[in-house]
Order: structure tokens, then C-alpha cells, then sequence
């Protein structure tokens, strides 16, 4: 299922994983009502990153009540199986984290040849030359802004490096493959999309805690989306 979405030049994509995880289907349709286009969806296998918030049966049940595009990152170490279930899912776009997988150019090959958008993840002290070979092919590239598993650890924010590697992701993706979307992911605040959204710099903001109030879910999510609007214009 895909979209026009996926040209435009921001767009921001609530993490699923932020609302309530015992009511799935009415977080997707606070997030349908705001008239936002995507959710992003954390596939975790609780060795990558010591959590499991999210099962995959709920994704594949959640697919057949909203419209909404699938923005979905694996975080596993064993990626193909979680790109499998993904694909049944109907996932719109997966990116999987370019550390775990053996055979990266393979994996995103067979994404592709299941008419899915494919991408990888780094983290944050992946170095951008593992890109090198594989970028054109890359429908995505997401940038983890924090370390993954470490988000409930005392003191650890965004890296203080954060704002150079995007840059310089920006520019290695404008002169080999400018089709290629950045997707910034983690801990990511209003000032993160208006700074690097803004400058066209990334295009997908997946907005969790620091963006979505849980006491007032709808207030942000439209809040949120007059943001896109305003960035889009």
C-alpha cells in the first residue's frame, strides 16, 4: 500500500509504541483523525534492545483497520525473520538496522522484489561509509539519534554529535541518491523537525515521548500536523 506520502518533503510519523499499548486500534485512529499519514511501528526482539513492546500479530491486526502507511523499524539482531512477518503485515516501508544484518544489499533486494520500500538504520556511532555501496538503493536511511536500549538510563540524551551526522548524511544522499528520505528517530522534539525539516535536511520525523503529551494524545497529534503542514508549505 503506498502513497503520495512518500514524495513529499516532511512528514511526521507518530511511534506507536508512545501510546497506549493496551488500545492500538484507537491510537491509530487519534492518529488518522489529526490527519497525519504514517505510524511509525519499532519492531524490537529484546536482545538488540532489551524490549519487546510491540507483537507482531497486533501490527498485522492494526493493518486492517487503518490507511494509515507503515513506517516500520526492525531492531534485531537476527533481522529476516521480523522482515518476513513485516512483508505479511503489509508493512509500507521497513528499515532494518545495517549493523545486523549478514548480507545487507541481499536483504534489500528482497524487500524490494515484495513491491516494498526498503531502507537501513544506523546508530548513532555507526559511521556513514557503510552506506557507501548500498545508498542507491535505499528508499530510506534512518539515523538513530540516541542509543538503542539506553532511553530509560539517567542523563543519556541525543548524542552531542547528532546534528553533524545528519548534516553530512544530507550531503552524501545529495550527491549520490537524493531520492533517498532521512528519517530521524529517537527522542526527536519540535526543535529537531523545525531546524533539520526546515533545511529539507530529513524528511520523516518519527515523534514519540518528547513531541506527544499522553494527557493531552489529540492537542499534540494536532499540533503536530499543522507543524508538517507548515514545513510542507
Amino acid at each position: 500500500m503506498q502513497s503520495s506520502v512518500w514524495g513529499k518533503k516532511c512528514s511526521i510519523s507518530p511511534s506507536l509504541i508512545t501510546f497506549d499499548l493496551c488500545n492500538l486500534e484507537r491510537a491509530v485512529n487519534q492518529i488518522e483523525d489529526s490527519g497525519l499519514e504514517m505510524v511509525h511501528i519499532d519492531i524490537l526482539d529484546g536482545h538488540f534492545s532489551p524490549s519487546m513492546p510491540l507483537g507482531l500479530d497486533a501490527v498485522k491486526q492494526l493493518r486492517k483497520k487503518t490507511k494509515l502507511e507503515f513506517e516500520a523499524h526492525v531492531m534485531a539482531t537476527e533481522p529476516q525473520f521480523f522482515v518476513d512477518e513485516l512483508i505479511e503485515a503489509g508493512a509500507s516501508q521497513i528499515t532494518f538496522h545495517i549493523e545486523t544484518a549478514p548480507h545487507v544489499d541481499g536483504l534489500l533486494n528482497y524487500i524490494h522484489s515484495n513491491g516494498i520500500r526498503a531502507g537501513v538504520a544506523l546508530k548513532p556511532a555507526t559511521p556513514l561509509n557503510t552506506l557507501d555501496y548500498i545508498l542507491e538503493k535505499c528508499d530510506s536511511v534512518l539515523l538513530m539519534l540516541i542509543n538503542p536500549g539506553y532511553a530509560q538510563v539517567a542523563g543519556e540524551g541525543q548524542v552531542p554529535y547528532a546534528g553533524k551526522k545528519i548534516r553530512d548524511l544530507h550531503r552524501k544522499v545529495m550527491e549520490i541518491h537524493p531520492e533517498t528520505k532521512i528519517i530521524l528517530d529517537g527522542r526527536v522534539s519540535e526543535e529537531n523537525i523545525r531546524e533539520f525539516g526546515s533545511k529539507g535536511e530529513a524528511q520523516i520525523f518519527a515523534a514519540g515521548s518528547t513531541c506527544i503529551k499522553k494527557d493531552d494524545i489529540a492537542g499534540s497529534l494536532k499540533y503536530l500536523k499543522e507543524l508538517e503542514e507548515e514545513l510542507r508549505s
